[in-house]
């Protein structure tokens, strides 16, 4: 609990989500490209050297909540057992991720994916970081998990897949009218998961072809 972190610890929280919020709204108004970082830390009223303690750019606060997901979700792949069918366990922890996140994640998460998909800068650093994040799960596990069944091809493929579809669902998410929640965002991605022991039977069927 946020309440239960020494003062010092509670402070830089509140700083990293003033940062996090005012970020999001100035470059939804003016556009990504248009703020500077000295405006930014000065709607907030922290100094340069008080953001570069917490973010490392612009596109790292701009895609915190994107972050902060992938975070949460590495971590606890690294602390449980993977034990029984990989695909379950690397999708119920997307799952155990998503409800980790704090309250209005969701609709920071929303904005940042909104910036992202019209700003070519964070779009860049986006693919970047999952890339990063997916090798760094694919060594993890595959060292955990050392047999023939899954070694890094196969298990980078099988990841791969498992964002392929949460990517579908967020897209599906993102369009939503309204203000959809992270029931909603939890909804789709089930459903775009489900469809994949299907994908496999297309691949049979167009080698059967």
């Amino acid at each position: 609990m946020v309440n239960e972190l020494p003062l010092r610890e509670r402070k830089k929280l509140r700083t990293r989500e003033a940062l996090v919020e005012t970020a999001l709204a100035l470059f939804s108004e003016k556009g990504f490209c248009a703020v500077t970082l000295d405006e930014l830390v000065g709607a907030v009223e922290v100094s340069k050297r008080t953001f570069f303690r917490t973010f490392a750019s612009k596109e790292d606060v701009a895609l915190a909540p994107e972050k902060e997901l992938w975070a949460a979700y590495s971590a606890r792949i690294e602390a449980q057992p993977l034990t029984g069918p990989l695909l379950t366990a690397l999708e119920d922890t997307l799952f155990a991720a998503v409800a980790d996140m704090a309250d209005g994640w969701e609709r920071r998460f929303r904005v940042s994916r909104a910036l992202a998909d019209r700003t070519p800068a964070l779009t860049a650093h986006s693919l970047g970081h999952c890339a990063d994040v997916t090798d760094a799960l694919v060594r993890s596990v595959a060292r955990r998990r050392p047999d023939s069944a899954t070694d890094e091809l196969r298990v980078r493929l099988l990841l791969e897949l498992m964002l392929a579809a949460w990517r579908s669902a967020l897209k599906e998410w993102a369009r939503a009218p309204g203000d959809p929640g992270r029931d909603e965002l939890r909804a789709r991605t089930r459903e775009a998961l489900n469809a994949l022991p299907g994908v496999a039977g297309l691949i049979t069927d167009s080698t059967r072809g």
